[in-house]
């Protein structure tokens, strides 16, 4: 199989994917961030606008900046409630590696890592440089 053919993403009728867009103060340090701590990769770059990339090439979370290309709908910079009701929630088969990659980040872990029972996995909460909750869960079942 071709590198190429192995990152086309096969689309079915009907079939809709998660694009989460956020609103950040610095695009590129948010995205060494996510890059850093979630093992993404850039897939755009820049001071604006960036979309980052799982492995797969999958679109996985895109940053926007405040004041770019005045957005009326992205939200209003000045609140001070970042995402407040929302979690940006991944899921992942490498739970451990995520974890080590987060502390090695000094990234600011507001919980665990802990099981939860209901879920039956393992979770870290974390909040990214602009204060989003950012949850990373291994699957459903793994303990």
């Amino acid at each position: 199989m071709s590198a190429l053919a192995s990152t086309v993403t096969v689309r079915h009728p009907g079939h809709v994917r998660a694009q989460p867009l956020i609103t950040v103060a610095d695009v590129p340090a948010s995205s060494r961030w996510y890059q850093h701590v979630l093992g993404l990769r850039s897939g755009h770059g820049g001071d604006e606008y960036e979309q980052l990339l799982a492995p797969s090439g999958e679109l996985v979370l895109q940053l926007h900046a405040w004041d770019a290309h005045e957005h009326a709908l992205l939200g209003d910079e000045s609140l001070d409630a970042r995402g407040n009701g929302s979690v940006l929630w991944f899921e992942t088969d490498d739970f451990a590696a995520i974890v080590e990659r987060a502390g090695a980040a000094k990234a600011d872990v507001a919980d665990g890592p802990l099981d939860n029972p209901l879920a039956q996995h393992r979770e870290i909460w974390l909040r990214d440089p602009d204060g989003y909750v950012v949850v990373v869960a291994s699957p459903f079942g793994a303990i």
